[in-house]
Protein backbone atom coordinates (compact mmCIF):
# COMPACT_ATOMS: atom_id res chain seq x y z
CA UNK A 1 0.00 0.00 0.00
CA UNK A 2 2.85 2.63 1.45
CA UNK A 3 6.26 2.46 -0.08
CA UNK A 4 9.28 3.82 2.06
CA UNK A 5 9.68 7.81 1.90
CA UNK A 6 6.51 7.87 1.47
CA UNK A 7 4.23 10.90 3.43
CA UNK A 8 1.30 9.61 4.98
CA UNK A 9 -1.52 10.54 7.80
CA UNK A 10 -2.40 8.60 10.77
CA UNK A 11 -5.51 11.09 12.06
CA UNK A 12 -4.87 9.77 15.96
CA UNK A 13 -0.75 11.02 15.52
CA UNK A 14 -0.70 13.60 12.36
CA UNK A 15 1.63 13.17 9.23
CA UNK A 16 4.34 11.08 9.47
CA UNK A 17 6.49 9.22 6.75
CA UNK A 18 7.17 5.50 6.26
CA UNK A 19 10.90 4.51 7.49
CA UNK A 20 11.24 0.98 6.67
CA UNK A 21 8.55 -2.27 6.22
CA UNK A 22 9.67 -5.07 8.02
CA UNK A 23 8.34 -8.57 8.69
CA UNK A 24 7.90 -9.07 12.42
CA UNK A 25 6.74 -11.74 15.04
CA UNK A 26 4.37 -10.16 17.21
CA UNK A 27 2.69 -12.85 20.26
CA UNK A 28 3.93 -15.91 17.43
CA UNK A 29 2.27 -14.00 14.57
CA UNK A 30 4.58 -12.51 11.55
CA UNK A 31 3.52 -9.63 9.49
CA UNK A 32 4.76 -7.16 7.65
CA UNK A 33 4.82 -3.83 9.35
CA UNK A 34 5.35 0.30 8.76
CA UNK A 35 7.86 1.72 10.75
CA UNK A 36 6.33 5.41 11.04
CA UNK A 37 8.45 8.25 12.02
CA UNK A 38 5.79 11.39 12.95
CA UNK A 39 6.84 14.72 11.55
CA UNK A 40 5.71 17.03 14.81
CA UNK A 41 7.03 15.12 17.81
CA UNK A 42 9.85 12.33 16.37
CA UNK A 43 7.73 9.59 17.75
CA UNK A 44 8.36 6.60 15.47
CA UNK A 45 5.39 3.96 15.66
CA UNK A 46 4.62 0.46 14.38
CA UNK A 47 1.80 0.15 11.63
CA UNK A 48 0.89 -3.71 10.74
CA UNK A 49 0.60 -3.45 7.17
CA UNK A 50 -2.76 -5.80 6.97
CA UNK A 51 -4.79 -3.36 9.36
CA UNK A 52 -3.11 0.13 8.43
CA UNK A 53 -6.10 0.73 6.40
CA UNK A 54 -8.60 -0.10 9.62
CA UNK A 55 -6.69 2.23 11.83
CA UNK A 56 -6.95 5.23 8.83
CA UNK A 57 -3.76 5.54 7.70
CA UNK A 58 -4.12 6.82 4.16
CA UNK A 59 -2.07 9.47 1.90
CA UNK A 60 -1.65 12.75 2.71
CA UNK A 61 -4.61 14.71 0.65
CA UNK A 62 -3.68 16.82 -2.51
CA UNK A 63 -2.96 20.41 -2.77
CA UNK A 64 -5.64 21.02 -4.37
CA UNK A 65 -7.85 19.18 -2.02
CA UNK A 66 -6.72 22.00 1.11
CA UNK A 67 -8.97 25.23 0.05
CA UNK A 68 -11.86 22.40 0.31
CA UNK A 69 -11.10 21.62 3.79
CA UNK A 70 -10.25 25.36 4.71
CA UNK A 71 -13.90 26.43 3.39
CA UNK A 72 -15.26 23.10 4.94
CA UNK A 73 -13.72 24.33 8.76
CA UNK A 74 -16.02 28.16 7.76
CA UNK A 75 -18.76 26.29 7.73
CA UNK A 76 -21.49 25.32 10.72
CA UNK A 77 -20.68 22.29 12.48
CA UNK A 78 -23.08 19.37 12.82
CA UNK A 79 -25.01 18.94 15.95
CA UNK A 80 -23.55 16.84 17.96
CA UNK A 81 -24.61 14.87 21.17
CA UNK A 82 -25.38 17.00 24.41
CA UNK A 83 -23.79 13.94 26.61
CA UNK A 84 -19.96 14.78 26.94
CA UNK A 85 -19.46 10.50 26.55
CA UNK A 86 -21.27 9.91 23.86
CA UNK A 87 -20.04 13.09 21.90
CA UNK A 88 -16.23 11.70 23.23
CA UNK A 89 -16.98 8.00 21.46
CA UNK A 90 -18.38 9.56 18.04
CA UNK A 91 -15.46 12.08 17.59
CA UNK A 92 -13.26 9.46 18.90
CA UNK A 93 -14.56 7.30 15.85
CA UNK A 94 -14.57 10.05 13.33
CA UNK A 95 -10.76 10.37 14.02
CA UNK A 96 -10.03 6.66 13.69
CA UNK A 97 -11.96 6.63 10.46
CA UNK A 98 -9.38 9.70 9.80
CA UNK A 99 -10.70 11.14 6.46
CA UNK A 100 -9.77 14.25 5.78
CA UNK A 101 -12.82 15.85 6.52
CA UNK A 102 -13.88 13.75 9.77
CA UNK A 103 -11.08 15.29 11.17
CA UNK A 104 -11.81 18.39 9.88
CA UNK A 105 -15.19 18.05 11.99
CA UNK A 106 -13.65 17.07 15.11
CA UNK A 107 -11.74 20.35 15.09
CA UNK A 108 -14.67 22.49 14.23
CA UNK A 109 -17.02 21.02 16.49
CA UNK A 110 -14.53 21.27 19.29
CA UNK A 111 -13.61 24.72 18.76
CA UNK A 112 -16.90 25.58 18.92
CA UNK A 113 -17.97 23.90 21.83
CA UNK A 114 -14.86 25.33 23.32
CA UNK A 115 -15.60 28.98 22.46
CA UNK A 116 -19.20 28.23 23.73
CA UNK A 117 -19.28 26.51 27.33
CA UNK A 118 -15.50 24.80 27.03
CA UNK A 119 -14.23 21.53 26.74
CA UNK A 120 -13.44 18.75 29.35
CA UNK A 121 -9.72 17.49 29.59
CA UNK A 122 -10.35 14.36 27.84
CA UNK A 123 -11.64 16.58 24.94
CA UNK A 124 -9.07 19.37 24.76
CA UNK A 125 -6.65 16.78 24.36
CA UNK A 126 -8.43 15.44 21.73
CA UNK A 127 -8.86 19.16 20.23
CA UNK A 128 -5.69 19.79 20.19
CA UNK A 129 -4.26 16.79 18.55
CA UNK A 130 -6.88 16.54 16.21
CA UNK A 131 -6.12 20.11 15.28
CA UNK A 132 -2.48 19.77 15.17
CA UNK A 133 -2.74 16.60 12.94
CA UNK A 134 -5.22 18.45 10.27
CA UNK A 135 -2.37 21.48 10.36
CA UNK A 136 0.36 19.74 9.61
CA UNK A 137 -1.72 17.63 6.79
CA UNK A 138 -2.25 20.58 5.23
CA UNK A 139 0.62 22.32 5.68
CA UNK A 140 2.61 19.81 3.74
CA UNK A 141 0.11 19.14 1.29
CA UNK A 142 0.20 22.78 0.27
CA UNK A 143 3.61 23.48 1.07
CA UNK A 144 2.15 26.41 3.34
CA UNK A 145 4.30 27.10 6.55
CA UNK A 146 2.14 25.35 9.66
CA UNK A 147 2.06 28.83 11.38
CA UNK A 148 0.14 30.23 8.29
CA UNK A 149 -2.12 27.49 8.39
CA UNK A 150 -2.36 27.40 12.05
CA UNK A 151 -3.57 31.45 11.60
CA UNK A 152 -6.12 30.69 8.80
CA UNK A 153 -8.20 28.01 11.57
Amino acid sequence: MFEIGELICYPMHGVGVIQSIDERTVLGESDDYYTVRFLSNNMTVMVRVSTASAVGVRRIIRADECPNVLKYLDEEPLPESGNWNQRYRENLEKLKRGTIYEVADVVKCLRKRNNDKGLSSGERKMFLSAKQALIDEIAIASGVDTQVIEQAL
